[in-house]
């Protein structure tokens, strides 16, 4: 049987902790030619176990402090976009994997674990939470003890344009993207069905006690994420 074909690690940042127990790697992706943008992955550690949330491949030096923080049991893909590096990891470490049904985006993983509104994450004290009007499986993941929501797409926040080529920069203000938390513009236009909205998702969003962020673009918001987006979502569906 052929070796499966892994995307190699693209530049990226060193892991840093950034709560207790709540990792996080700030990486890259080239998307063609010239163009180039950050992304991240969130490691969750719990006893010996690790969680590996929206994963990036991560180089071989870093992979060994990864193995020193514990061993990966699990692999979780919020967004349907993202999963580019889920293979990788899950035949490395023989991680069970997590995700929605109907993939549109890396189709051909299977999930060993489906996730709903009514799945218990690997995680203690937390719970998914699921885009339900959107036409491509999207979720988020809320850490009860620290008011942390883990996105992909659906909510970003953004402090610099780090790992960013300057012609990626320039299509992505073009296509909206701006400094600060946001909704991601493409996304939501991707995933909306013709003739509805997300507005009712995202109110049942603001729903969840949570204050801080980390998605799958960006930077960690540490603090007043959910009165920033509440902001956002007032603005976003004019109301």
């Amino acid at each position: 049987m052929a070796q499966p074909s892994y995307a190699p690690a693209f530049p990226h940042d060193p892991i840093t902790e950034i709560f207790p127990n709540v990792y996080f790697v700030h990486g890259s992706i080239k998307i063609g030619p010239g163009l180039r943008m950050n992304r991240n992955m969130v490691i969750i550690k719990q006893e010996s176990d690790l969680t590996l949330i929206n994963p990036v491949r991560i180089n071989d030096n870093e992979l060994k402090n990864l193995d020193q923080l514990g061993t990966v049991k699990h692999v979780i893909r919020l967004g349907d976009f993202h999963g580019l590096d889920d293979q990788f990891y899950i035949d490395r470490y023989q991680a069970q994997f997590w995700s929605q049904h109907g993939h549109e985006t890396y189709k051909e993983l299977i999930p060993h674990q489906i996730i709903s509104a009514q799945t218990k994450p690997p995680i203690h004290n937390s719970d998914f939470f699921i885009f339900e009007t959107a036409k491509y499986p999207e979720a988020a993941l809320l850490i009860q003890p620290l008011r942390l929501l883990i996105t992909t797409d659906s909510v970003q926040y953004w402090s610099d344009w780090s790992y960013f080529t300057p012609a990626t920069k320039l299509i992505v203000k073009l296509m909206g993207f701006r400094l600060g938390l946001l909704i991601g513009g493409p996304w939501l236009k991707r995933v909306t069905p013709k003739g509805k909205s997300l507005q009712q998702d995202f109110a049942k969003l603001l729903t969840l006690d949570f204050d801080s962020l980390v998605s799958a673009h960006g930077a960690p918001l540490k603090s007043g994420a959910k009165q920033e987006l509440t902001a956002v979502i007032k603005k976003t569906f004019n109301l």
